[in-house]
């Protein structure tokens, strides 16, 4: 039986989506540009183009009348009405206000400076070092600040107690399966990642009640991993998955879903700021595991240090 998600279990608003409140009362306010973004791949054509435009350009949607907004993005007034109360909002003058509220905010946050994510091709190497630093740093911070606790626990509850933990990824999200399984196998924890398809579904298929499967996928839609968390899930495991969009397919075959806040340009795909939003969580998730299980944790620590004490090049066999 499926779990409900953190956008689920009650910090909803009015058209289901999550409105960010419990962030806000752990005085970390979720970024509207960081929901929108979340929920863009589930909003109808019209109204996602209202949400691309709120991501594109934040501070002009808040200095620009619902008239203004519906002409530039070729729909109506009442469809950004609409898009306003799927989001969360009960109207644009709400959403206008937020808006600029929050671009005040990240200009004081960033000193006055604006650096745009998107480099261009006539940005220096500096600037590059700049855009590259300030997004990945965004996207960790975005990550932790939406990061539903009450579903964390859950997930850490639920492989703290597992006999058996699988993680499923392909791609740039295979690197992410394989860090969370070396982090887990060093603390004695039985756990498997996994990136061939075929592999993944017949690891799935031996899998029992007790054990865990995890998915990760960026976009939520990686057929491989959402297959195999279906198989799963069909042998009564339970089944998380980690993701940038919530409303995803992959939210169909997850009991617990746990999402990051990453945004992918042109120059940064999926390799890289998605990546390293995923790891957050990932170490968010092992550290709570391990200090749930802290005796044998340390054990295991202090076994698995002293096997590879010896691997490193003493200072006096460097060559000189």
């Amino acid at each position: 039986m499926r779990k409900p998600t953190g956008s689920e279990s009650g910090s909803t608003a009015e058209g289901g989506a999550p409105r960010g409140d419990a962030a806000a009362k752990e005085g970390t306010p979720l970024s509207t540009v960081v929901r929108v973004r979340s929920l863009l791949p589930s909003l109808p054509p019209a109204e996602r183009r209202v949400a691309q435009r709120v991501i594109d350009d934040p501070e002009g949607v808040a200095n620009s009348t619902i008239t203004e907004l519906a002409h530039n993005c070729g729909t109506s007034e009442t469809t950004v009405i609409r898009f306003c109360r799927a989001i969360g909002f009960h109207g644009y003058p709400e959403l206008r206000l937020t808006l600029a509220t929050e671009a005040g905010r990240a200009q004081s946050a960033s000193g006055g400076r604006v650096i745009g994510s998107d480099i261009s091709p006539d940005d220096s190497l500096e600037q590059i070092v700049e855009k590259v630093t300030f997004a990945d740093a965004r996207a960790v911070e975005e990550t932790a600040a939406q990061l539903d606790i009450k579903t964390l626990e859950q997930v850490v509850d639920a492989i703290a107690a597992a006999h058996r933990v699988d993680v499923y990824g392909v791609g740039a999200s295979a690197f992410v399966a394989a860090d969370f399984q070396q982090k887990l196998h060093r603390i004695g924890r039985i756990c498997s990642a996994w990136s061939d398809a075929h592999i993944m579904l017949t690891s799935a298929a031996v899998l029992g009640v007790g054990d865990v499967a995890i998915g990760i996928s960026h976009t939520g839609a990686t057929v491989e991993t959402i297959d195999a968390l279906e198989v799963a899930r069909g042998r009564g495991v339970t089944t998380i998955g980690l993701t940038n969009f919530p409303k995803s397919p992959i939210a169909d075959v997850a009991d617990l879903i746990l999402t990051t806040a990453a945004r992918e340009t042109t120059f940064r795909s999926g390799a890289t700021a998605s990546r390293l939003a995923q790891l957050t969580v990932v170490d968010c998730v092992f550290v709570g595991v391990a200090q749930r299980t802290f005796g044998s944790t340390r054990t295991a620590l202090e076994a698995t240090f002293e096997a590879v004490r010896g691997r490193t090049v003493r200072p006096d066999r460097r060559r000189r």
